[in-house]
């Protein structure tokens, strides 16, 4: 079976992880975590750059931040994964859920107006497989509303929008390292701040709310509790693997462009004849290549499963709508309030593209595709 992805290029960290290994150096904040911090932060231009255990904890950072709250209310794409919404109902918040755009599946930029209220204090757009939202009307409105704007920017690390990096266009972007990402150590996140007057207290949270980094800077000769926080440092094994796949990153998005585009030129005749829809990136975003999905009708979807399956190739489908989930249901959400997240719910499949997939599994992948319908 060929998988729908899996986690590759391993081997390239193994010597930083000996070394990590032979320092005795394994907790969080260590040499390996901080230069991948510092990578990300130059190739980023932005403020400061921490990892995190998840791409969920960087969120949960972000409603700490803030200081969120019962009564405060976070618009988000119910077309995302759970934890998106997860970490702002956590602190008591109230989510707003936003249909998206039917061509990039992007937060629909021209639902915002109606949705912001006086209670609206974040905005989180979630670019929806590393093709970046509308970001200028959305932090327009932001700026207007006097709401910040967090980045879920999970799927997009090194793409842009108008030029611009994701991750760079709000008050803060959160990055994923799981496993079924681009660049991986397993589980693994980080919070981008782009605020510097959020820099020193996302430190502060980040370390159990104790001000332990400035005492490692010298800054102060002790360190004591001075806010809330819990314990969001990355261990510095987890760093180490990371970090190989950081530098190797120009490489990393050439393997994978080559399948996406590969993918996209063997499959568009068959899939106009069929009335199926590939992938939508407009000119003015550079994407990742996280991932290459299909559009087909939801009747059509099981069976086009099952038939891959039946020539060795797994192929999934994604998000559900969170909207009218059963926990949505309770904050606000009912069916039909989204009605294109949940058409693209019951449609999208998403093909095998993971950085070491192989030219003659590819074809493989590809002749199935085609044999069917």
């Amino acid at each position: 079976m060929i998988p729908f992805t899996r986690p590759a290029l391993l081997e390239t960290g193994l010597a930083n992880i000996q070394e990590a290994i032979a320092a005795r150096r394994l907790n969080g904040d260590g040499p390996f975590c901080r230069r991948a911090e510092a990578l990300l932060t130059e190739a980023l231009g932005t403020q400061r750059t921490l990892l995190t255990t998840s791409c969920t904890h960087a969120l949960e950072m972000t409603g700490l931040l803030l200081d969120l709250g019962p009564g405060d209310e976070v618009i988000l794409p119910s077309f995302t994964f759970v934890s998106t919404v997860n970490a702002f109902v956590l602190r008591g918040a109230r989510p707003i859920f936003a249909d998206i755009r039917p061509d990039t599946l992007n937060l629909d930029e021209a639902q915002l107006d109606a949705l912001v209220t006086a209670r609206t204090r974040a905005i989180v757009p979630v670019h929806y497989a590393g093709v970046g939202c509308e970001m200028d009307t959305i932090n327009a409105i932001a700026r207007r509303s006097g709401a910040a704007v967090v980045e879920d920017n999970a799927h997009g690390l090194f793409g842009s929008y108008r030029g611009k990096p994701l991750g760079t266009l709000g008050t803060f972007a959160t990055q994923s390292f799981h496993d079924t990402k681009n660049f991986t150590c397993g589980e693994g996140g980080a919070l981008v701040v782009n605020d510097a007057r959020f820099v020193e207290r996302a430190e502060i949270l980040r370390e159990k709310g104790t001000n332990r980094s400035r005492f490692f800077r010298g800054q102060v000769d002790k360190y004591t509790w001075v806010d809330v926080g819990s314990s969001y440092v990355l261990s510095d094994l987890l760093g180490a693997l990371l970090l190989a796949q950081l530098e190797l990153r120009h490489e990393i998005q050439g393997r994978r462009a080559r399948i996406w585009k590969r993918y996209a030129a063997e499959l568009a005749g068959w899939a106009a004849a069929r009335g199926f829809r590939l992938p939508i990136v407009p000119a003015h975003c550079e994407q990742t290549f996280h991932m290459f999905y299909l559009l087909l009708p939801a009747d059509v979807r099981p069976a086009f499963i099952e038939h891959l399956k039946a020539r060795g190739v797994q192929a999934v489908f994604h998000y559900h709508a969170l909207s009218s989930s059963p926990m949505g249901l309770t904050h606000g959400g009912k069916p039909g309030m989204c009605p294109v997240t949940e058409r693209i719910a019951d449609e999208l499949v998403r093909l095998p593209l993971y950085n070491d997939l192989t030219e003659q599994d590819h074809g493989v992948v590809i002749d199935a595709v085609r044999s069917f319908g």
